[in-house]
């Protein structure tokens, strides 16, 4: 059996003013109090979803944004320091959305680069916690940062690219979602 809930978080780095608008995060695929679909579930490690990545919109971001990343992360995972499910950086500051499969499809803005999951490969890796597990949740969050480029390699594991995207962040906004089998 499975156990999904969708959160909508949004925050400023430097907090948002009444002429500055709120960074805000919305899917068609990650929707509030509904279910996630076996679209956006890994397909390996036991799992047998579409391992299809989402589709994710935002607004608000400041002005002075040169450029965007995404990250997934579960915070559950057994490992001691989570598990990174996407890491997406690069993505053009004219950008406001990725499309449903567009990590599978390769239909990502030109420039972009997605980094190493811990699974051991680019792209998008969908959830997939231990059979049994509380649900996991699983935080989609996208950043706007104040560099044109960030000077990775698309062989970087996640948690340098976090290390890179936290460093150089305007602000952000996420999506959260939990899932369990």
């Amino acid at each position: 059996m499975r156990f999904i809930t969708a959160v909508l978080l949004a925050t400023s780095v430097f907090g948002a003013t009444a002429a500055q608008a709120e960074m805000k995060l919305t899917s068609k695929d990650l929707i509030a109090g509904k279910s996630m679909t076996d679209a956006q579930v890994f397909n390996s490690f036991g799992c047998a979803g579409k391992n299809i990545s989402p589709e994710l919109t935002w607004s608000g971001a400041p002005e002075a944004t040169k450029s965007f990343a995404i990250m997934a992360y579960d915070p559950d995972a057994p490992t001691g320091s989570g598990w990174w499910h996407w890491s997406v950086f690069n993505i053009p500051a004219n950008a406001s959305e990725i499309a449903t499969g567009a990590s599978g499809d390769k239909k990502l803005p030109a420039g972009t680069v997605e980094g190493h999951t811990d699974f051991g490969m680019s792209g998008y890796g969908g959830a997939c916690p231990p059979a049994g597990d509380q649900p996991h949740h699983y935080q989609f969050t996208v950043y706007a940062l104040s560099v044109d480029k960030l000077p990775l390699p698309e062989t970087a594991p996640a948690a340098m690219v976090g290390f890179y995207v936290r460093a150089n962040t305007l602000a952000k906004a996420s999506v959260e979602v939990t899932y369990g089998r």
